[in-house]
């Protein structure tokens, strides 16, 4: 489980509390057209162009500093799709490179916080490194990197720009709250883990999608300091105000409330648990060999929003980019196939993604169907619309992938509980 490598005590967080609320007026900061008023999706200007930019550590100059960021991205990038663009924050004395790896046991499976392998190649995630290890955002330094990383970023690559997301934990976590206060129109959503106004927050008037995930034993940043953020998007997002369910001290379990009444486009999740100061909680004991329920939570939340307007003009989204798997079968004329692949397993769950592929004419919607041999269940599906009945699954296209040209193929990805399996698909077309 991800832990902080060195917690300096709640009388050093107190400081930092202090310095992070002194921090008024957030600079728009770089060369070039500022961010704080983007709201309108666009093509960026990488779309379409051979990347310069790579997977590893990257430098950038920002305020007069040099700073730098991890970049993931995906396998088999298209540079004709617009792709979804994730920031994930370190905590206090972590690292860029603690976040891009998930410096766990399970290495690589809390990377970018465990939404790396949920991601099934959908995602660029970006890991930035804070000054000292930290987010103090001094005069607003660390939200105008932000600003600069996107330029930077979208210069190069293909990104969605009604698709930035922002998710952190503690020291991470007030980070990403400070961009929602300051940068509601540049990001879409943002989610704080276990986090408190410690980086500042310019601006928190304007509405933003809010998840908001704290331990109720939190004795480093307390739950009342991350309900209090929670509440100023509850207010600024036209919700309905309320205290939500927390769980009981010794339940070892986690409640998830979504309020009501929010402004269409910007709900709040709050998720409380019973645990500490923690980035990953599971339900139970910690020794049970359970895995952490608030990665799948978090995904989720992200993923519900579609792009709002299209970034124009665009190609018609054509699913995650994945190789072909070997032995697909070849699909009746004027009809549809479809494979299923485990991408990546792990105790008690696995990832998969299904080509979807037509014949020798274009589809224009499509259904595929199997049935679980073994008791499986799905957690979450991005790129399709599932239903299920008992061990039966049917997932139809999503509205912007059901087109394909002919000998062509799009995909939907999931992520399933128990032991993986590749049942036979069936796929048909109107």
């Amino acid at each position: 489980m991800l832990r902080h490598k060195s917690l300096v005590g709640v009388a050093a967080v107190a400081v930092l509390l202090v310095l992070g609320t002194a921090h008024t007026a957030l600079s728009s900061g770089g060369a070039g057209v500022s961010l704080a008023g983007a709201s309108a999706a666009a093509p960026t200007a990488g779309c379409g162009r051979a990347p310069a930019l790579s997977n590893g550590t990257h430098s950038i100059q920002s305020n007069g500093k040099n700073r730098t960021f991890i970049l993931r991205i995906p396998d088999n990038y298209d540079n004709s799709r617009p792709y979804r663009l994730v920031f994930g924050f370190h905590w206090l004395n972590g690292t860029a490179t603690d976040v891009a790896t998930g410096q766990t046991v399970q290495r690589d499976v809390w990377a970018y916080y465990g939404l790396l392998r949920l991601s099934n190649n959908s995602t660029i995630f970006v890991a930035p490194q804070g000054l000292n290890n930290g987010w103090a955002n001094s005069g607003g330094e660390d939200v105008t990197f932000v600003d600069d990383m996107i330029r930077r970023i979208e210069a190069d690559l293909c990104v969605d720009t009604t698709q930035r997301f922002a998710l952190g934990f503690s020291y991470g976590g007030g980070m990403s709250y400070a961009l929602a206060c300051a940068r509601a129109t540049v990001f879409r959503a943002v989610a704080v883990y276990a986090g408190g106004q410690i980086s500042g927050c310019s601006g928190g008037t304007q509405p933003i999608a809010y998840f908001g995930a704290h331990g109720i034993r939190d004795n480093v940043l307390s739950i009342a300091g991350g309900r209090s953020l929670r509440d100023t998007f509850v207010r600024n997002n036209g919700c309905t105000a309320q205290n939500p369910p927390e769980p009981s001290q010794g339940s070892l379990t986690h409640r998830t409330t979504t309020y009501s009444g929010c402004r269409a486009g910007y709900p709040v999740v709050w998720a409380a648990f019973d645990e500490g100061h923690l980035p990953a909680p599971m339900d139970g004991s910690p020794g049970s060999g359970g895995s952490s329920w608030l990665p799948a939570e978090t995904w989720r939340f992200f993923t519900q929003f579609q792009s709002d307007p299209a970034p124009t003009p665009t190609p018609t989204p054509s699913g995650t980019p994945t190789a072909t798997p070997s032995g697909t079968p070849t699909p009746a004329p004027g009809g549809c196939s479809a494979v299923m692949t485990t991408v990546n397993s792990w105790p008690g769950g696995f990832g998969a993604s299904v080509t979807v592929r037509a014949a020798g004419s274009a589809v224009n919607g499509w259904t595929v169907r199997w049935t679980w041999p073994g008791g499986q269940t799905i957690s979450s599906l991005w790129n399709g619309e599932p239903s299920v009945s008992g061990s039966s699954v049917t997932v139809r296209n999503a509205s912007y992938n059901g087109s394909i040209a002919a000998g062509g193929s799009t995909t939907f990805g999931f992520n399933g509980n128990g032991t993986a399996a590749t049942p036979a698909l069936t796929c048909t077309s109107p």
